[in-house]
């Protein structure tokens, strides 16, 4: 226990960097001074505006960052609650025929989501806009790259006594025609949504997304030990220890103890991911999210497996082994695979904790290989004295003081 806390601790703190952000909202533009700004929880975007609280109007720019040439960057607000579908998006993305930036409103519906057809350009339908503009630093100078910043205006009409506004935003690689194409889908492009008061310049969704990194970071590194380090340990446990006549049962014992313990930590696990699902409603990983169902319950059905262990002399003993083996290793297969998968949903496949991770791992790797080739030294030494003991050349352990090689 107090190893796993000691590796648990480092790795929880490399994951951390994920999902840490760095940007400082400015209330300042080249032609505008704003009354309020706030920075937003992911991409390092940031807003500021300016809110008439006479005429209902509000003056609101985006600041953002492009993340390829040919990408594009918006934000938009849904005017009913904090999710994509249903926002009224401003989306800018360089033209494809002038390369000069282009600011087009769209509407995001469900077939947005499912892809079924390019996203096209309409006007808003519940939300009152008034003008709108985009520009880069450096005016027209300037030219898209990845890490370009971008500023979008809007000016809009909200409805009387509503200051609430529920702020999507995202950015894309590419743009197909005037259509742009799906954004990433890692957790931080995924949890791109805030609602905050424009009066007040509070965000409810702070605390929420605060509390919902950190149970990212112990998710993954909960999941990245128990299935990913402490269910391999025990499979090599039980494979190579077992032989060695001087361990007695304690090969067992260490097995089924460190099983045991991995699959608890691993049902921890999977129960903060289940709670990060429905704090994120709209959001889903549906290949991790399968793969973590699956691996969960075939830790189960092994760990149950303990339950109904026959004896040595039971008839059914080689079916329950077959079924053992299959089962475990299946859950091992299952459990590197998705470990993996999380990475690249959280964005981290070229993190230090993807790296202290496949570390591990490796160890883990070169240890089983060493105790693999060790195995069939000493298998092929007792074949090949199993075989002179037949033809005669070596004496049989009754034989009294004939231990050596007969002439």
């Amino acid at each position: 226990m107090f190893h796993v806390y000691h590796f648990l601790l480092p790795l929880s703190l490399w994951f951390l960097p994920l999902t840490v952000f760095s940007s400082h909202c400015t209330t300042e533009t080249s032609t505008k001074t704003f009354q309020k700004c706030m920075n937003l929880p992911t991409q390092q975007a940031s807003i500021a505006w300016t809110f008439h609280p006479h005429s209902s109007t509000l003056e609101l720019i985006f600041f953002g960052t492009f993340i390829s040439p040919s990408g594009w960057v918006g934000f938009g607000i849904n005017p009913t609650s904090p999710q994509m579908t249903g926002t009224n998006a401003l989306i800018c993305f360089p033209d494809p025929n002038t390369g000069q930036i282009v600011l087009l409103p769209f509407i995001l519906d469900t077939t947005v989501k499912l892809q079924k057809s390019p996203l096209l350009s309409q006007p808003f339908d519940n939300i009152n806009l008034l003008s709108s503009s985009a520009a880069m630093y450096g005016g027209k100078m300037a030219t898209i790259h990845n890490g370009a910043p971008i500023q979008i205006y809007a000016k809009l009409k909200l409805e009387s006594n509503k200051t609430n506004i529920h702020l999507v935003w995202n950015r894309g690689l590419y743009v197909q025609g005037y259509s742009p194409t799906i954004h990433p889908t890692t957790s931080i492009d995924l949890s791109s949504i805030s609602t905050f008061d424009v009066l007040s310049g509070s965000a409810s969704s702070a605390s929420q997304h605060t509390d919902m990194k950190m149970l990212r970071v112990v998710h993954g590194a909960i999941n990245a030990i128990s299935w990913g380090i402490l269910l391999p340990m025990g499979a090599i446990t039980a494979r190579y220890l077992r032989h060695i006549e001087t361990l007695g049962p304690a090969w067992f014992y260490a097995h089924a103890g460190i099983q045991l313990f991995g699959f608890v930590l691993g049902t921890v696990g999977f129960g903060i991911g289940i709670q990060l699902g429905q704090m994120s409603p709209g959001v889903e990983y549906g290949l991790h999210r399968k793969l973590g169902i699956a691996v969960f319950c075939l830790g189960a059905l092994q760990t149950l497996a303990l339950l109904f262990r026959p004896n040595e002399r039971n008839k059914f003993r080689k079916y329950w082994k077959s079924y053992h083996h299959f089962v475990g290793y299946s859950c091992v297969v299952l459990g590197f695979v998705n470990v993996f998968q999380g990475f690249e949903v959280i964005g981290g496949s070229r993190s230090y904790a993807k790296l202290s991770y496949c570390l591990g791992l490796s160890t883990l790797i070169g240890v089983s290989i060493a105790l693999e080739v060790n195995s069939w030294v000493i298998f092929c030494r007792k074949s090949k004295e199993d075989k002179m003991r037949r033809d005669g050349l070596i004496g049989t352990s009754s034989d009294k003081g004939s231990s050596g090689i007969h002439n």
